[in-house]
C-alpha cells in the first residue's frame, strides 16, 4: 500500500523515526482540502503512546477536511543544514501516514492535552495542569493514528554515522 523508499540506504530505523517525532515540536499536517486541493498546515504536536496529538480551534479548514477524509500525512523536519560549498543539505526528516480523528473520549482528551502541556511547559507542572484544565472545553483535540512511518536522512549523514564521524558544513 505504501511505497518503499527508493534510496533505502538513507532510510532511518523505526526507532530513529520515533525519536524524531519525540524530540521535535512542530510539523506539517497535510489533508485533502476544499474541492480536493491539498492543504498543509504547520502545527505543534506531541507524540505519545504511538500516536500524535494536536490541539486546535473547534472549527476550521483542517477539521472540515478531516471530517471529509480522515487519511492524512504529517511531516517533521529534524535537521536542515545548508552546505553551500558542497551544493547540498544535510537533512533528516520523518513522515507519518495515518488517520486523523477528533478525540471525543473525555479521559483521552485530558491525557492528550496534559501531554501537550507537559511537552511545551516542562518546568511548570502546576501551571500547565491548570492551563490544560482551563482550556479543555475551548479546544478540539485531534489524534493521528499512524499506519505507516518512515524517516530519511542525507547520504552524508549515513556515511558519517557508518564511519563514526560527524559531518561539518
Amino acid at each position: 500500500m505504501f511505497r518503499s523508499m527508493r534510496r533505502s540506504r538513507q532510510a532511518l530505523t523505526a526507532e530513529q523515526t520515533e525519536q524524531i517525532l519525540k524530540r521535535n515540536t512542530s510539523g506539517v499536517l497535510a489533508v485533502r482540502g476544499d474541492e480536493g486541493w491539498p492543504y498543509a498546515v504547520p502545527l505543534s504536536y506531541v507524540y505519545t503512546e504511538g500516536r500524535i496529538y494536536f490541539h486546535c480551534a473547534k472549527a476550521g479548514h483542517k477539521l472540515d477536511a478531516i471530517a471529509r477524509e480522515e487519511r492524512v500525512s504529517f511531516c517533521v523536519i529534524d535537521r536542515d543544514e545548508i552546505v553551500p560549498e558542497k551544493y547540498t543539505t544535510y537533512f533528516r526528516s520523518a513522515i507519518v501516514f495515518g488517520r486523523a480523528q477528533v478525540v471525543e473520549d473525555e479521559a483521552e482528551r485530558r491525557a492528550a492535552l496534559s501531554a501537550i502541556a507537559a511537552k511545551y511547559a516542562p518546568g511548570d507542572p502546576e501551571g500547565r495542569e491548570k492551563e490544560a484544565a482551563d482550556s479543555l472545553s475551548r479546544v478540539c483535540l485531534l489524534r493521528l493514528t499512524p499506519e505507516h512511518m518512515s524517516g530519511k536522512e542525507a547520504i552524508e549523514l549515513v556515511r558519517a554515522r557508518e564511519k563514526g564521524t560527524a559531518p561539518t558544513g
